[in-house]
């Protein structure tokens, strides 16, 4: 049930970084009690991605790859920024052609998400696409090594610590929990 009286009420917001990757603002906020105060806010490009089962539904496509940023390898899967004038439909069928050279039998939206929700601005979309067809060689080159990894074998690298990008996590846990593949 939702209270207005319970809602955060934003004064104003002023951009104090702005690039195509990210924006940081400070937001003048008053909470419920009447505290007012500044907060920082960060957005970055909405990404969608794709949880792609083969024809047998035995195994999911994800690539073991390096992140610079908390220096770490892993299991993801195949994904990308939404473009200016794309749907995150469109752009998880592209992204999954240019990262593989797969394109999936059919496509449906599995599930949107806020990876940081009390500050950041990032919408996720995860698709789940169906059957796989190889249409060409990808044309990215540096999204990794693609692999097709069993569905049993989610449960062990998630709790390995294997899968860490959280687009990834939200994806196989939601397949995971509603019994989506063989698994």
């Amino acid at each position: 049930m939702t209270n207005d009286s319970d809602e955060w009420l934003v004064h104003g917001e002023r951009t104090v970084y702005d690039s195509e990757w990210v924006r940081v603002g400070l937001a003048d906020l008053s909470q419920p009690s009447g505290e007012r105060f500044e907060h920082h806010t960060v957005w970055f490009p909405a990404p969608a991605m794709t949880v792609l089962i083969d024809d047998a539904e035995e195994h999911v496509l994800m690539s073991w790859r390096h992140r610079f940023a908390p220096g770490i390898w892993n299991w993801e899967l195949p994904g990308g920024i939404i473009d200016a004038g794309e749907s995150p439909g469109e752009t998880a069928m592209r992204e999954l052609v240019e990262e593989t050279g797969y394109r999936p039998r059919s496509l449906e939206p599995l599930v949107a998400f806020e990876p940081a929700v009390g500050m950041l601005r990032n919408p996720n979309h995860v698709f789940l696409g169906r059957g796989a067809e190889l249409v060409g060689d990808p044309t990215e080159v540096n999204e990794g090594k693609f692999e097709w990894v069993p569905l049993h074998r989610l449960p062990e690298l998630i709790h390995g610590g294997q899968v860490q990008n959280s687009g990834t996590l939200v994806g196989l846990l939601h397949i995971l929990a509603f019994g989506i593949g063989s698994n």
